[in-house]
């Protein structure tokens, strides 16, 4: 264990004005309370604290983040109580050590929901003072190192898994590149343990074939640089087993294929050195085409800059060069730290909300329905490689790999994406599935009338423009539900001779558990809700319920758009005298995979069993119905709705119907749902057979020079 001084001299030698007796009691404190407590490893409790402390003096941090270090556990798991530590240490002091006491309380549940609900707080938590990630993320390094004393084996994966999902790219996002690595390779080692010994023994096999073969590349790398008058400090080092799996699983290449397994880093005194240096090692070895990156002009959103290239470097070897300079280096080790430590005071850390990642990951928990909602959207957020775009003034926007335009246009601002109408990338009008690529221009055309569409959520790949698309259908949804509930409930109201109206149901929201009545009515219009028991609660007098087991009417109902029998349902499983609509949501077709919802007063609706919508009916199994198309039956012509970006010029509508006349479809709607100068968007809606019906056409259409896209519409 460090020793009460050894860790004052740690805090001393880079801030000699810090508050050495406060440090002191907090030390003699969290001794006291802690006690004779014990960890998994048979070590005295003590020594987790102090290790956290001793991890965040290397990092050269104020003394309040020490402090905190060490009484970080005291609340939670001995008799100290928040006034104690407000009385002897401060309140400054109390709230950095209450925003991590309270996301430990919750953060070793296995529910799925609470390890969500962990890091929502923890969002909110380091949006006021960066120094509580700080603490965590190095709370978190110590219990990794230490996992393997934890008997269990499904809680030590359960814990790695967490460490990779969440810490391990919080760490990468605020650049401390060294405690990411640690906090990947700890947790790999748990979850593929069998995957890490191989590379390891393979990156052991290099090293032992060739020990001498870094220091040689050091040297020719040395003279290199000398030749144009530069004497960098260069180190060599081999990637993490973790960082050689993950290449290996994204470019899907073979050990031996990939260029940088060795890295050399060169640290030099200014810019200018830089490319200098860049120039000598480019104009001497022969450049690996693609691998070249500019991270000095356009710097990561972590604040990373460095040059990255990669060669046929000294004795053939395929290498990776880093070329920065000393404060970049710096900022590479401790990221977001650097920037402030000790010397810019507790003030700055107090900022969480201006580091522009933490602004959205905000405006992701604003927007999201729930924790599991908000979790998966910023674990898209984090997770994905980085393309760099520019809008027209020249402000620089990264983005994940993979985003769109409407992408783009969220990230700009919230409204600037909800008004989303057309954009332009490098001066041509291009659709909005565009996939963006490193140094994209890119202008957004927005419209004070327009809406997020629904089906964006299919191409975004970013969580800000999912978060927010989803939160405008599920608000678009649940008004379609109020007013249909509201429908519904005035017919049936009528049927009974009484006279509706909003108030006649607000004595009964709560026997429904509904807060409001537009929440009562949206449940009526889902189908959650029984008409006839919201209207016998609400007027007692009229007839109550009919018994569940009598819910479903005993006549056919048939949808205009399905022809064929009368009296033949195409359809295998179903009682009997079943009333059968096709959910307009997804569109079923014969030869896909189906599913039937009993919804009372209605019948069965079938959906395909990949429906978006079947998510509001699994708190309800009972009404799920197992079905399928009955092939043998006769069953006529079924609606295939199709989304086509089509060419903005003379005749390509005609093309479009010639082609799908062609090939037997019939088109019994069509409606335009977005337009710009070169492009329209189309909603079609084709009768066919069957789905290899559709997907025929689906081929004809793609085949079309005039047709931009084609896919299948969902809703």
């Amino acid at each position: 264990m460090i020793r009460q001084y050894e860790l004052v001299e740690r805090v001393k030698n880079y801030d000699p004005g810090m508050d050495e007796d406060a440090l002191n009691r907090a030390y003699v404190y969290a001794m006291k309370m802690h006690g004779s407590q014990t960890r998994a490893s048979g070590d005295p409790y003590f020594s987790h604290p102090l290790e956290v402390a001793g991890i965040l003096t290397d990092m050269r941090l104020d003394t309040s983040t020490i402090i905190t270090a060490l009484l970080h556990d005291t609340i939670e798991d001995t008799d100290a109580t928040p006034d104690d530590v407000k009385r002897l240490f401060g309140a400054d002091i109390l709230r950095l050590v209450d925003g991590v006491t309270k996301l430990t309380r919750i953060e070793l549940q296995s529910d799925r929901t609470k390890q969500a609900e962990n890091f929502r707080k923890l969002v909110l938590a380091m949006s006021e003072d960066i120094r509580v990630l700080l603490v965590k993320l190095a709370d978190r390094v110590h219990n990794m190192r230490t996992l393997h004393f934890i008997g269990s084996e499904d809680k030590r994966r359960r814990i790695a898994a967490e460490t990779m999902d969440i810490y391990a790219p919080l760490a990468e996002r605020i650049g401390i590149q060294a405690m990411r690595d640690e906090l990947e390779d700890l947790a790999f080692a748990e979850l593929n343990p069998d995957a890490r010994s191989s590379i390891l023994k393979r990156l052991d096999y290099l090293y032992d074939e060739g020990s001498d073969t870094v220091d040689r590349i050091i040297g020719e790398l040395l003279e290199t640089a000398k030749g144009v008058g530069i004497e960098p400090d260069i180190s060599g080092r081999r990637k993490s087993p973790y960082s050689v799996w993950l290449k290996m699983q994204r470019k899907d290449v073979g050990f031996e294929q990939l260029s940088d397994i060795m890295a050399f880093r060169l640290v030099v005194d200014d810019v200018g050195e830089c490319y200098q240096l860049l120039g000598a090692i480019h104009g001497k070895y022969s450049v690996i085409p693609g691998r070249f990156k500019d991270y000095i002009s356009t710097p990561k959103p972590n604040g990373y800059q460095s040059l990255h290239t990669a060669v046929i470097g000294p004795l053939r070897k395929r290498i990776e060069v880093q070329i920065r300079t000393r404060d970049m280096h710096e900022v590479a080790e401790l990221g977001v730290a650097a920037h402030w430590v000790y010397k810019e005071g507790p003030e700055h850390s107090r900022e969480g909300k201006k580091y522009r990642w933490i602004r959205e990951l905000l405006e992701i928990l604003e927007h999201a329905s729930g924790p599991e909602e908000f979790l998966e959207h910023t674990k898209l957020e984090m997770y994905q490689d980085q393309v760099f775009c520019f809008t027209p003034k020249g402000d620089l926007i990264s983005l994940p790999r993979g985003a769109t335009p409407v992408d783009f246009a969220y990230a700009v601002h919230s409204e600037v994406g909800d008004r989303c109408v057309g954009a332009r990338i490098n001066d041509r009008l291009m659709p909005l599935t565009t996939p963006l690529k490193n140094g994209d221009q890119v202008a957004v055309s927005t419209s004070k009338t327009s809406t997020p569409s629904p089906t964006w959520e299919q191409f975004v790949v970013t969580g800000k423009a999912k978060a927010r698309i989803r939160r405008f259908v599920r608000l678009q949804r649940r008004q379609q539900f109020a007013d249909l509930g509201r429908a519904i409930m005035q017919k049936v109201f009528r049927q009974e001779a009484q006279k509706y109206s909003d108030k006649v149901l607000e004595p009964v929201l709560s026997k429904f558990h509904s807060e409001t009545v537009e929440d009562l009515l949206a449940g009526v219009g889902e189908g959650v809700l029984s008409d006839r028991e919201v209207l016998h609660a609400a007027v007692p007098e009229t007839l109550p319920a009919p018994d569940k087991q009598n819910v479903v009417p005993i006549t056919r109902a048939r949808t205009k758009a399905r022809k064929g029998s009368a009296d033949a349902v195409p359809l295998k499983g179903l009682i009997p005298g079943m009333a059968v609509h096709y959910a307009r949501c997804c569109h079923p077709l014969p030869g896909e995979r189906i599913v039937g919802i009993v919804t009372t007063g209605k019948g069965v609706t079938i959906h395909t069993i990949d429906c978006d919508t079947l998510e509001n009916f699994h708190a309800t199994p009972e009404r799920w119905l197992d079905v399928s198309w009955d092939l043998e039956t006769e069953s006529g012509m079924y609606v295939g709705r199709l989304d086509v970006v089509l060419a903005n010029e003379p005749g390509s509508l005609g093309s479009l119907s010639t082609v799908i006349g062609k090939s037997r479809g019939n088109i019994i709607n069509l409606k335009i749902v977005n337009r710009s100068t070169d492009f329209f968007e189309l909603y079609i809606d084709v009768e066919v057979g069957d789905v290899r019906h559709l997907t025929e056409i689906i081929a004809a259409l793609r085949a079309t020079p005039v047709i931009n896209s084609v896919d299948r519409a969902r809703g």
